[in-house]
């Protein structure tokens, strides 16, 4: 009773103090408000984000064999430390400064700028670094979806310089045309969150990796054969799913950009409904999908399937309706089962199916975004998907080209029989179970 007694009187004195207080200075603690209050959802999102890091790290550690379990790992903790320093180095001004409906922004480094906000002007409405923690935390997520799709046989380090090249220029330049102002902006395209800038671009860069890479070896025979490499840790893989649609609220919510209303606050919450259901739905269509062609239900179909859902609605994940979000998913989840037998028929060996989910379901979120968005219209879409696939596919092939002509990115055929883990790293990510254990 003391507790609440002490909270009434607190209360008392808030509101005796609001009612003496002037107009301008009410408008002040409200700017000032949502200054803290949007702050605090870039940071909040963001860490979301990064944890997505950690999901896709045991999705991909899940899907490989164990002698590669602990190279994935490697270049899963690397390629984000390497995204985050190159973001600050040249990819944020790339993308975010002075497009003015351009193709590119400027080059430089960021810094941040809080000067008016510490003089108690709050009319930029967040902290800058808040902003820059926020988005530097996608970029990890696309030079993320590369990683799972080339394991087993790229090596180290001219995927990590090709993820610095990714991080620092290619994702910025392409972001810009439509989150940075650029001229996508000025047509009317719409990527709320990014299915098409974020995902797509990831899946764009693995498409081309994978290619000039080439299949792993008895992957594909002669005769046209397809020879099944199961994942070692399908319980790893589904943590690393469930990770993912966690960080998925944060990849999503956060892409309001605003905390600091009621509407803001319901528009959020929104989101957050719509990206959970159509995740449901694209777990739902894969499982149904599976059982119908093949008899059983695959699980690693129902992970990608929930994935596939979660990409396919993150173009448009506010304006949707719960039956519309559902079913945006639900086709996602069908596209990854249908998409991943295609590129095996194509010979086209992506480990954890990370180009049909990301890249195939990018592209079906984004031109989806029409069907609830009356601001979105189909051939701005297509325009969009277009412009940006044609940009990213010729970049990501120039680099890997250029990779693979001077300083090679596939390992021997000696490091992939025996994994990279023991030819790259020198350990092993289970030894009880590997090589050593056969020395004791």
């Amino acid at each position: 009773m003391a507790f609440t007694r002490k909270l009434w009187i607190a209360a008392a004195a808030i509101g005796a103090v609001g009612l003496g207080t002037t107009a301008p200075a009410q408008a002040q603690v409200a700017e000032e408000t949502a200054f803290i209050l949007n702050s605090f959802s870039f940071l909040v999102h963001g860490f979301l984000v990064m944890f997505m890091a950690a999901g896709f790290a045991m999705l991909e550690s899940g899907l490989v064999r164990t002698k590669n379990t602990a190279a994935i790992c490697l270049k899963n903790i690397a390629l984000y430390g390497i995204a985050g320093i190159l973001f600050y180095l040249t990819g944020y001004n790339l993308l975010y400064a002075g497009v003015d409906g351009g193709v590119i922004g400027s080059l430089g480094f960021w810094s941040a700028d809080d000067a008016a906000a510490l003089a108690g002007d709050f009319s930029g409405g967040y902290a800058a670094a808040s902003d820059w923690f926020f988005q530097m935390v996608f970029v990890a997520t696309t030079a993320s979806i590369v990683s799972g799709a080339l394991a087993e046989r790229i090596r180290l380090w001219p995927f990590l310089l090709f993820t610095a090249l990714l991080s620092g220029f290619i994702y910025p330049i392409a972001g810009s045309w439509q989150w940075g102002g650029g001229w996508l902006a000025e047509l009317g395209f719409v990527d709320f969150a990014g299915s098409t800038i974020v995902h797509s671009v990831g899946g764009w860069a693995a498409l081309t990796g994978a290619i000039l890479l080439g299949a792993r070896k008895g992957k594909y025979t002669a005769g046209g054969h397809i020879n099944p490499m199961p994942g070692a840790n399908l319980p790893l893989a589904t943590l690393g799913t469930f990770i993912l649609w966690l960080g998925w609220f944060g990849f999503n919510g956060g892409s309001q950009l605003a905390l600091g209303s009621a509407a803001d606050v319901i528009a959020i919450a929104t989101i957050y409904v719509n990206t959970n259901m159509a995740a449901a739905g694209g777990v739902v269509a894969a499982m149904a999908l599976t059982q119908i062609l093949h008899g059983k239900v695959d699980l690693t179909m129902a992970l990608n399937g929930a994935i596939a859902g979660l990409v396919s609605i993150t173009a448009g994940p506010d304006t949707p309706s719960l039956p519309l979000a559902i079913a945006i998913g639900a086709v996602g989840g069908a596209l990854v089962v249908l998409a991943v037998p295609m590129f095996d028929r194509l010979r086209i060996d992506d480990v954890v199916g990370a180009i049909s989910v990301h890249l195939v379901c990018g592209i079906w979120g984004t031109l989806a975004v029409p069907l609830s968005n009356p601001d979105a219209g189909f051939l701005t879409q297509l325009t969009g998907v277009v412009a940006i696939g044609a940009f990213v596919a010729a970049a990501t092939a120039i680099v890997w080209a250029v990779l693979k002509a001077t300083i090679g990115i596939r390992c021997s055929e000696e490091a992939e029989m025996i994994g990279l883990d023991q030819a790259e790293l020198g350990l092993e990510a289970y030894p009880e179970f590997g090589r050593g254990s056969q020395m004791i």
